[in-house]
């Protein structure tokens, strides 16, 4: 279980504070409306009405003793700036800040940064990804080059095996596990069969996987 402070309770701060609660980790979350602050009661194990550009009250957090620390605003840059320079500055181990432009995220990731996420950006590549091709499920971002696609099983690969279609000589890429029913076979071999109505997750580089399923 880790600790993780939330800062920001906009509909972005919210869905994080969900996630986390979910997952079954701790949230002490803090945001200036009280009525967002109230909305987040179910979900975080504290929160707090507070200006998180007043270093005596972060500093009243004990901002050493989490984890992670996440600042979500995102209708004010100058406060964002200020709140995570001020949080790294009181010992924050890991500070993640929230960006709506790269130039953003260049300031924040010089001011104090340990991470950056830009949900706009990264929704947006999503679904563009996922909306323009026929095969593609869902995908996770390693790198600049290289994600983990869940994507459907061609047809013409049914009742062929692994080694059959060999895309790993072929493309570079590795199939890491076939998904059936809502249930995730990691233990492959070459001579696993494809069935109809499988899925598949492949790990490669986004060049090989596009040309590999025909995107």
């Amino acid at each position: 279980m880790k600790s993780i402070l939330l800062i920001g309770l906009g509909n972005f701060g919210m869905m994080i504070a969900k996630q986390i609660h979910e997952l079954g980790h701790q949230v002490m979350a803090v945001d200036k409306n009280e009525d967002r602050v109230n909305e987040a009661l179910p979900y975080v194990t504290n929160v707090l009405i507070g200006d998180s550009t007043n270093e005596s009250f972060l500093k009243s957090l004990g901002i050493n003793n989490f984890d992670a620390c996440i600042e979500t605003i995102g209708n004010d840059f100058q406060s964002s700036l200020e709140t995570t320079s001020l949080l790294k500055e009181l010992g924050g181990k890991m500070v993640v800040s929230r960006a709506n432009r790269e130039v953003q995220a260049k300031f924040l990731l010089r001011n104090g940064a340990d991470e950056v996420v830009n949900p706009e950006k990264q929704i947006a590549k999503w679904t563009a990804i996922r909306y323009t091709s026929n095969y593609i499920l869902d995908y996770i971002k390693l790198d600049d080059n290289h994600a983990i696609f869940e994507v459907k099983l061609p047809k013409e690969w049914i009742g062929k095996c692994i080694r059959d279609v060999d895309i790993r000589q072929k493309y570079g890429i590795n199939i890491m596990a076939i998904k059936e029913n809502g249930n995730m076979n990691l233990t492959l071999t070459p001579d696993c069969i494809f069935c109809e109505g499988q899925t598949l997750l492949v790990l490669g580089e986004h060049k090989a996987i596009q040309k590999c399923f025909r995107i």
